[in-house]
C-alpha cells in the first residue's frame, strides 16, 4: 500500500531533481520537467517484487499514459539526461523502467526469457491499474527490452495499447534469444552476451541505499578482461567455454546443449506459428542485424494472426542498413563495417513520440497513414516505402551454381547463372574443424571481440581458401535489386554423418572488393526439421534449403552477384565435428570431404528476390 499511495503522489510532489544535461541528437527538447521516483517495488503473481524506476513529468494533469521499458543491463543507465526515458517523460509520458526478475535491484531467480511474459503482463496490468494511470501502456525498447515486448504480446493484455520492439528478432521460436541459427549455435555472440549480460549472481543493494554509499562496495569491474578470445573459441568442449572465459554462472551451458526441437524450450515464451496477438505495433530492425528475417517474420505473423481489425491493420517496420540497435545512429554518411551506405538518417525520435502521441493519447497525427514498410536499399542508398513483405511484384529468380569440378576459391572457375546446368562435374572441398573459414563481418551481435566484428567487410582474403567454393555471375550490365527472403538449395554429400554447409551472397564492386551481404547455415542432421534428426550415409547426395534470411541490395552496373559456399564461419557459429555425436561435449572431431553438385538432376542454386525495373530509382 505504501508504494501504491507514493506512486499517486508522483503527479503532485517532486520526488527528485530533474537531471540536466544535453539531449540526444534528433531528441526533441522537454516540453516539461521530469521527477524521478527510484526503485518502486511493482509485485509479481507470485510475489516476487521487480525493481521500477518512474518517471513523471511535472502538471501535466491527474492521469498519465505509460511507457514501459524492461531491462536485464540495469536500470540506471537510464537516468543519464539523454536517455529515451527522460524523452518519453519530458514529453508528457509517464515512464516506467524495470529491472527484470533476478537482475540487480530485482528478487527472484533469472532465467533468461523465462519469467518475461508473465513478469512483463503483470507489470503492464500493474501500471496500467495505478490511479495515476489512464490505463493506456506502451512498451519500448531495443534487442532484449525488444524481445521482451515481442514475448508478451502473445499473451493480449488488455492494457498492452502499443509497442515498439526494435532488433527483437531472437523472440521468435526456433532461434532462442539468436543463440540457435539453422541448427548451430551462434558461438561468438552467445558466448559474449551470456559472459557480459546474463550472470546469475548479483551482489543486491537495498533500493534505499544512496548511490554514494552503493559506491563504496563497487570494488571493480566483475569481470577481467579476455585477452585472447580465439584461444577460448577455439577450445573444446563448448560447453566449458563459459568456465575457460571466466564467467560468471549463465545459462550458457543450457541454451548450447539442448537441441533446438527439443521440449525444453517450451518453458520460454519464445512465439510460436500459433500464438495470437493483438498489439498496434512498429517495430524497427536493420540489414546487418542477425534477427532481420525474422522480425520481418514477426511483422507479417503480427498481421496474419491479429484477432482484430485494429491490431491487424497497424503493423508498421523500418528496416535500415545498420547494425544490431544502431539505427538511430545512422549518419549522413552511414559506413557499416567497410560499406559506405550513404545518408540513411531518418527523424526516428519524432517518429516514435507521434507513434505513442497516436496510440496513448489519442492526438491524430497521421502517423498511421504513412506507409506500412519502410526500407533502406542499399548500393542504391535509398529509403522507399512499400505496403508489405515480401514486396508483391518481386520475380524469384533461380541463379544456378557452374563449374568444371574446379570452384575452389575466388581463382575457380565457378560461375553464378540463371541457366541451369545439364552434364558437370561437382566441386569438392576438404572440412577441417582444426582450420575453419573465419567469420569476416556479417549479421551479428555482441561478441564483445573486435576480432569478430558484424558489418559488411571485404571477402577477398576468406575467398582465396580452397576450402571455399565460390560461384560469380559475370560483370552486370544492368542493375539487379535483391530484396526480399533469401534461400538457397544445394545438393550435397559429405565423407562424414554430419557436417554443416554455409552459403554467404556477396556484392563484388568494379574494383574487386567483395562485401558480404547476407549469409546463413545448416547443420545437415536437421535437413528435415528441427524436430528430427537424421544422419548422413557418406558418399549419399541428398538436398539442402538454406536460409540466408533477408536483404535488399542493389548490385548495381560493373558489379557482380556472388555466392560463397563452404562448412563454417568461426567464431560466428560453432564448428560442427562431423562426428554425429552431441557437438557441444566433444573433444574430438573428424575431417569431412564435402561435396556440392550441380548437374541436372541435382541442380543446386540461390533464389534471388528480382524487383523488376529496379534498374531506375523510384
Amino acid at each position: 500500500m505504501r508504494t501504491l499511495l507514493i506512486a499517486a503522489a508522483l503527479l503532485a510532489t517532486s520526488l527528485a531533481a530533474p537531471e540536466q544535461g544535453p539531449l540526444a541528437p534528433g531528441q526533441p527538447a522537454p516540453r516539461y520537467e521530469v521527477d524521478l521516483r527510484e526503485s518502486l517495488w511493482v509485485p509479481m503473481r507470485d510475489g516476487v517484487r521487480l525493481s521500477t524506476d518512474l518517471y513523471v513529468p511535472k502538471g501535466v494533469g491527474d492521469r498519465l499514459p505509460v511507457i514501459m521499458i524492461r531491462t536485464p543491463y540495469d536500470k540506471r543507465p537510464h537516468r543519464r539526461a539523454d536517455s529515451a526515458a527522460r524523452m518519453f517523460a519530458g514529453q508528457g509520458y509517464a515512464v516506467a523502467v524495470q529491472d527484470v526478475r533476478g537482475k540487480f535491484e530485482s528478487e527472484g531467480a533469472y532465467t533468461i526469457s523465462k519469467d518475461d511474459v508473465a513478469d512483463g503482463s503483470d507489470a503492464t496490468t500493474w501500471l496500467g491499474t495505478q490511479p495515476w494511470s489512464t490505463g493506456k501502456v506502451g512498451t519500448y525498447g531495443c534487442s532484449y527490452l525488444g524481445d521482451t515486448q515481442v514475448m508478451q504480446a502473445r499473451v493480449r493484455n488488455p492494457y498492452h495499447t502499443t509497442m515498439l520492439p526494435q532488433a527483437a528478432g531472437s523472440s521468435i521460436h526456433y532461434r532462442y534469444f539468436g543463440t540457435i541459427d539453422g541448427g548451430a549455435v551462434e558461438l561468438a555472440g552467445g558466448l559474449g552476451w551470456f559472459r557480459a549480460y546474463g550472470s546469475k549472481a548479483y551482489l543486491r543493494y537495498p533500493p534505499d541505499m544512496s548511490s554514494a554509499v552503493r559506491r563504496l562496495f563497487e570494488i571493480g569491474p566483475v569481470l577481467p578482461p579476455i585477452t585472447d578470445y580465439r584461444a577460448i573459441w577455439h577450445s573444446l568442449p563448448v560447453v566449458d567455454m563459459m568456465k575457460k572465459a571466466g564467467g560468471p554462472p549463465t545459462d550458457f551451458e543450457d541454451f548450447v546443449s539442448h537441441a533446438p526441437g527439443d521440449p525444453w524450450w517450451d518453458q520460454f515464451g519464445y512465439i510460436k506459428p500459433d500464438d495470437r496477438f493483438d498489439v498496434p505495433s512498429l517495430q524497427v530492425n536493420s540489414w546487418y542485424d542477425f534477427g532481420v528475417a525474422e522480425t520481418l517474420q514477426q511483422f507479417n505473423q503480427f498481421r496474419t494472426n491479429a484477432v482484430s481489425a485494429r491490431a491487424r491493420d497497424n503493423q508498421f517496420i523500418i528496416i535500415s542498413p545498420t547494425e544490431h540497435c544502431r539505427s538511430e545512429g545512422a549518419s549522413e554518411r552511414t559506413r557499416v563495417g567497410q560499406r559506405d551506405l550513404g545518408d540513411a538518417r531518418l527523424p526516428y525520435w519524432e517518429l516514435y513520440l507521434r507513434w505513442f502521441d497516436y496510440w496513448l493519447k489519442g492526438i491524430e497525427n497521421g502517423v498511421t497513414s504513412g506507409p506500412k514498410v519502410r526500407l533502406y536499399v542499399m548500393g542504391r542508398n535509398v529509403w522507399r516505402d512499400e505496403q508489405e513483405w515480401p514486396l508483391a511484384r518481386t520475380r524469384y529468380v533461380k541463379y544456378y551454381l557452374h563449374s568444371g569440378g574446379g570452384a575452389n576459391s575466388r581463382f575457380g572457375d565457378g560461375v553464378l547463372s540463371d541457366k541451369a546446368a545439364t552434364v558437370e562435374p561437382p566441386d569438392s572441398f576438404t572440412y577441417d574443424p582444426a582450420s575453419p573459414v573465419p567469420s569476416v563481418g556479417g549479421p551479428g551481435c555482441c561478441s564483445g571481440s573486435s576480432e569478430s566484428p558484424s558489418g559488411a567487410f571485404d571477402q577477398s582474403d576468406v575467398e582465396q581458401r580452397t576450402d571455399v567454393l565460390v560461384y560469380t555471375t559475370p560483370v552486370l550490365e544492368r542493375g539487379v535489386e535483391v530484396t526480399g527472403p533469401l534461400k538457397a538449395v544445394l545438393y550435397v554429400s559429405s565423407s562424414a554423418r554430419d557436417t554443416d554447409f554455409t552459403v554467404k551472397l556477396v556484392d563484388v564492386y568494379p574494383d574487386g572488393t567483395a562485401f558480404n551481404v547476407q549469409e546463413g547455415i545448416l547443420r545437415v542432421r536437421y535437413r528435415e526439421g528441427f524436430t528430427r534428426k537424421v544422419l548422413m550415409t557418406p558418399g549419399e547426395t541428398y538436398p539442402l534449403t538454406i536460409d540466408l534470411h533477408a536483404t535488399s541490395n542493389y548490385f548495381g552496373p560493373g558489379h557482380r552477384i556472388r555466392l560463397e559456399v563452404s562448412s563454417s564461419s568461426f567464431p560466428r557459429y560453432d564448428r560442427n565435428l562431423n562426428t554425429g555425436g552431441n557437438n557441444y561435449d566433444e573433444t574430438r572431431w573428424v575431417v569431412a570431404r564435402n561435396t556440392v553438385h550441380h548437374s541436372a538432376a541435382s541442380a543446386s542454386h540461390v533464389v534471388l528476390p528480382i524487383i523488376p525495373g529496379a534498374e531506375r530509382p523510384r
